[in-house]
């Protein structure tokens, strides 16, 4: 059976990406200038995905605003709470069980960026005949995430959520794929966590103990979580690096720019401004006596004087004018950074992060 749904995570607080994300939905953050979540999406419908529904958090309508009902893509978007409350991701799938009936589907971690086609993954699914297709990748930290576990003949026997002492440097990406039916007979015969969660884990650890038929890929090299700030800052700088050079336009802006960069319409390069691809200015910004780049987004009605930019993320609306140089840093939508010789003053939000 071919995979025509997906559920795809629009939920959760992200609290470790404050204060970025007390005034946004953290799959709302762009990524070289694009939701997040959009690039999710692209890769679902890209797979030959048809219909898609989101999880959000109770209240939600900013999502509902910016994706809209999928005709953008030529898709079907629906969006759905997770019913009592958040109880983890195998419950965010859960309360999706009448959306996808009795089909094969695929659950992404919208907050996940992969860089490849999700094609090979989904060929791999159908030729195998699998009941589920996980993919890992090498972290760094896989005590973050769940890792799996290989016997001394290299076959997978378990994944284990969290573990305090993994025993590989794995981790269980954002992408799982199920058979019909599968997933939902599993979440029947596991239980709440120490954590007081249904973890996705459990799932596939009841899949892989009850011969269930696990597959799995390595996709080492081309998936970044983006549990925190910098990951975010690495994830727009690994997507700008993996643009076309047709994805890049300068609208008729000469000067000194340098590499693969894109100007939006209507935005005023004006004198003594270096831009350094790959980078990318939003529509209607002004730059004057500034650098920009390499692996800077500037979100549309940015205004840059004097200040030297690089490995950014600054959304819309921003002013900077100050002699100041920012690297590896996360600007939210109309931040001010005005110059003065005698004092620095500050109109800062809750869980603001400052260093000099």
């Amino acid at each position: 059976m071919i995979i025509r749904k997906a559920i795809l995570t629009g939920g959760g607080r992200a609290t470790r990406l404050r204060p970025i994300t007390t005034t946004i939905n953290k799959h709302l953050i762009p990524l070289a200038n694009k939701p997040m979540i959009f690039h999710a999406i692209e890769k679902a419908v890209e797979a030959g995905v048809e219909e898609i529904f989101i999880n959000t958090n109770p209240g939600e309508t900013e999502l509902q605003k910016h994706i809209g009902d999928g005709g953008h893509w030529g898709v079907k978007i629906k969006f759905y709470e997770q019913e009592g409350g958040p109880q983890g991701l195998a419950h965010v799938v859960k309360c999706a069980e009448k959306f996808i009936g009795d089909e094969p589907f695929m659950f992404y971690l919208s907050d996940n960026v992969l860089l490849g086609s999700l094609k090979p993954l989904f060929e791999k699914f159908y030729s195998n005949k699998t009941d589920c297709l996980l993919a890992f990748a090498k972290v760094q930290d896989p005590q973050r995430f769940g890792v799996p576990f290989f016997d001394a003949n290299g076959k997978l026997i378990d994944v284990v959520e969290k573990p305090q002492t993994p025993p590989n440097d794995f981790a269980v990406t954002g992408l799982y794929l199920y058979g019909p039916k599968v997933f939902f007979k599993a979440f029947e015969n596991i239980e709440k966590s120490a954590r007081g969660e249904y973890e996705i884990s459990s799932i596939h650890s009841y899949f892989l103990k009850n011969d269930f038929k696990v597959d799995y890929e390595k996709i080492d090299g081309w998936w970044k979580d983006t549990g925190q700030p910098s990951d975010l800052v690495e994830a727009n700088k690994l997507i700008l690096e993996n643009m076309t050079e047709e994805e890049f336009k300068a609208n008729g802006q000469t000067g000194d720019i340098v590499g693969k960069v894109h100007v939006g319409a209507g935005a005023i390069i004006g004198k003594n401004v270096k831009i350094i691809g790959p980078a990318i200015i939003g529509e209607n910004c002004v730059l004057e006596d500034c650098v920009i780049g390499p692996c800077v987004t500037v979100g549309a009605g940015g205004i840059i004087k004097f200040a030297k930019i690089e490995h950014s993320i600054i959304l819309n609306n921003c002013r900077i004018e100050s002699d100041i140089k920012i690297k590896d840093s996360i600007l939210g939508a109309n931040v001010r950074i005005a110059q003065n010789q005698n004092y620095r003053r500050f109109v800062l939000g809750d869980h603001a992060h400052l260093e000099f």
